[in-house]
């Protein structure tokens, strides 16, 4: 996508030695985090039955949420060929929990595969990324194009009813971009989702059903979103147009180290260091914190507190001059 400004540090070859995937790490991941999820769903379906408050369910559901978005972040692993040492085993993992979280795994493949190619590049937007424009672009735009964005980039919209949208209804319908073998997936993973509503309709009931999942499944894309989000729009991130960008540049600092207390850094399977992933996509999750913790130069990247992140909603637009993301003029 570009020619680096300079080579690669001599540390950065010291990545490779993180991305020996186990078998072992990888089969313990998947019990603990679909165990636990059944378990719930098991619990939830009992609450309804049984005609306690929703609000009991809808605290189960949040619960659930976040091991879902474990769950889509193990699947995101599979997609980089990184959670087994086999890619076959990674396909057909992969492709089960894309089931679970409503993500056609081949198609999610070649868009976020794009992204790892394109990000932080300003001539290449489009592929798997949050929609960005810049000043100039805005300004330039028409009326109804400033609206369009305006509405996009609000945090009710983007993180409220685009967590509806992505998982239920954009996930269904392959782009006029996806390949074939992508396209395949998504028939696949939709009926497949389609027999799990079939079979859910004849035992537990359609309505119980949908009280549970479209809860799960808002609350966990809501939070999926939001990782998405703070991972590339955030104070002091770096954005180049084609000619002048740089690989190391693009990973150091148009990737953010999201400092996520440990609980929380569990749920999302480590995605935090997300600087270190974008260095080396084939590391597994379970190998990047010690990849930091071994490599001196990875902690020199200030970190990016929750705190901190919450302010990166203000940041709309792509200011060239001053290279910096801006709110809306």
């Amino acid at each position: 996508m570009g020619i680096s400004t300079g080579k690669w540090p001599a540390w950065h070859a010291g990545l490779r030695h993180y991305r020996n995937s186990s078998t072992k790490i990888a089969i313990w991941q998947l019990i603990n985090t679909l165990v636990p999820y059944g378990l719930l769903w098991v619990a939830m379906i009992w609450s309804i039955q049984q005609g306690y408050h929703y609000g009991i369910t809808l605290a189960m559901a949040l619960i659930a949420a976040l091991f879902l978005v474990r769950i889509f972040l193990l699947f995101h692993d599979c997609v980089h060929g990184s959670l087994f040492p086999k890619i076959k085993v990674n396909n057909a993992v992969g492709n089960a929990l894309g089931v679970l979280a409503f993500t056609p795994f081949g198609d999610w493949r070649f868009h976020h595969l794009q992204h790892h190619a394109s990000y932080a590049n300003l001539d290449a937007r489009g592929f798997g990324d949050i929609w960005t424009m810049t000043l100039l672009e805005y300004k330039e735009a028409s009326a109804m194009k400033r609206l369009s964005y305006r509405l996009y980039r609000n945090p009710l919209i983007l993180f409220g009813l685009g967590a509806v949208f992505s998982f239920l209804l954009r996930f269904r319908i392959p782009t006029q971009m996806t390949r074939r073998k992508a396209y395949k997936s998504v028939l696949f993973t939709n009926l497949l989702i389609a027999v799990i509503i079939l079979i859910a309709a004849l035992t537990i009931g359609l309505q119980t059903f949908i009280l549970i999942q479209l809860p799960v499944l808002w609350f966990a894309g809501a939070m999926g979103i939001w990782l998405f989000y703070v991972q590339h729009q955030f104070e002091g991130v770096y954005w180049a147009r084609k000619e002048e960008w740089d690989p190391l540049r693009a990973a150091m600092e148009g990737s953010s180290f999201y400092k996520l207390p440990g609980v929380l850094r569990w749920f999302s399977a480590n995605i935090g260091y997300h600087f270190i992933h974008h260095l080396s996509p084939r590391i597994p999750n379970y190998r990047l914190k010690q990849c930091y913790d071994n490599i001196p130069a990875l902690r020199d990247k200030p970190p990016l507190t929750i705190r901190k992140s919450l302010s990166s909603v203000s940041l709309k637009l792509w200011d060239e001059e001053h290279k910096q993301l801006v709110g809306f003029p």
